[in-house]
């Protein structure tokens, strides 16, 4: 049974404040911990009221600090927005700190609108500069050599697994060519899934950090004991997508018993387009959705992100997602082998 992991954007709610996100999501990657996911990932995000993550590296380290065994990482650092060796740095201390659990996952979008964008890398030319970052990240993060003029101290010599993140065919054939395991941000950009998984296995060159191509997938589940229940606890995440393309970001918002009166048609057609991937139900129909996107694409390894207002809720739809993994495995072990 492939792994399932955890994607976070530490969403401050209505009502909250950051200090409230980063303690929700230090509790759940302790409860997803234990519940058994592979790995607890955080995205970066910038100028938005309803993210908590924006300094990424930071609450990495504050979720390894209140874990043990669980992967913790970033899904992603937009790397155009920062110098490579910086982040070398970061994810230096982070590694030395929590030896063989962090993961560097590395994004080409500037996770933000364009003024800000231009607020956080005074220039315009990062995403181009994006496969030569990242080849100077990895050079970074390479034993230091004789007479190397600069060095991440502490970075170089470290095993941290570089994983590239996209929402397009371009990240699937750069993670192809330099032999990365990818990413696929499925839980908000589905068109290109197949296409993008299809490039990456056929190109895919073996590397010194990989041999044989791995890919993982992000999907939105909201698990709730009932099929209604899920559905309204989906209408936070369908209200922060609308006022996100309305150009008014804001705080998680709580559920709704209706979405009708609040979006326009094409607001409407719009969210279904984009959360087309989500799974959003009972343990029942969640678990019918995860085996028939897993038989779909043949990815390696689920990860689930799950806006939900309600800490607890939240807390249930991770702890019903761990379950399904669980009956899962226990099924798949109990057919012989052919």
């Amino acid at each position: 049974m492939i792994p399932f992991s955890v994607l976070d954007l530490s969403p401050i709610i209505a009502g909250g404040d950051a200090g409230l996100a980063f303690r929700n999501s230090l509790d759940l990657a302790q409860h997803a911990e234990r519940w058994g996911y592979k790995r607890y990932w955080l995205a970066e995000h910038h100028n938005m009221p309803g993210i908590a993550s924006a300094a990424t590296a930071v609450v990495i380290g504050h979720v390894a600090a209140g874990t043990r065994t669980i992967r913790v990482g970033s899904g992603g650092i937009m790397l155009p927005n920062h110098a490579p060796l910086m982040i070398a740095e970061q994810f230096g201390t982070l590694e030395s700190l929590y030896p063989g659990r962090i993961d560097l996952g590395l994004g080409r979008a500037p996770g933000t609108d364009m003024r800000t964008a231009q607020a956080l890398r005074r220039y315009l030319a990062g995403a181009d500069r994006f496969p030569q970052d990242v080849i100077e990240l990895q050079a970074y993060l390479q034993p230091a050599q004789p007479g190397q003029a600069v060095r991440a101290v502490p970075g170089a010599g470290l095993d941290i697994p570089i994983w590239i993140l996209g929402s397009s065919l371009f990240g699937a054939q750069l993670a192809a060519a330099l032999g990365l395991p990818f990413a696929f941000a499925s839980h908000f950009a589905p068109d290109h899934l197949l296409d993008a998984l299809d490039i990456y296995r056929q190109q895919f060159k073996p590397s010194e950090q990989l041999a044989q191509p791995y890919a993982m997938a992000g999907i939105a589940v909201v698990a709730a004991d009932t099929d209604a229940e899920a559905q309204r606890l989906f209408t936070s995440l369908q209200q922060q997508f609308i006022n996100l393309r309305r150009g008014t970001p804001g705080p998680l918002q709580p559920p709704v018993d209706t979405m009708e009166g609040r979006w326009s048609a094409a607001e409407r057609a719009g969210v279904a387009h984009a959360m087309s991937r989500a799974l959003v139900g009972s343990p029942e129909t969640v678990r019918r959705g995860i085996e028939a996107f897993i038989a779909e694409t043949g990815v390696d390894e689920l990860m689930m992100a799950g806006q939900i207002y309600d800490h607890k809720a939240r807390l249930r739809s991770f702890e019903i997602a761990a379950a399904i993994h669980g009956a899962m495995a226990k099924d798949k072990a109990a057919v012989p082998a052919a």
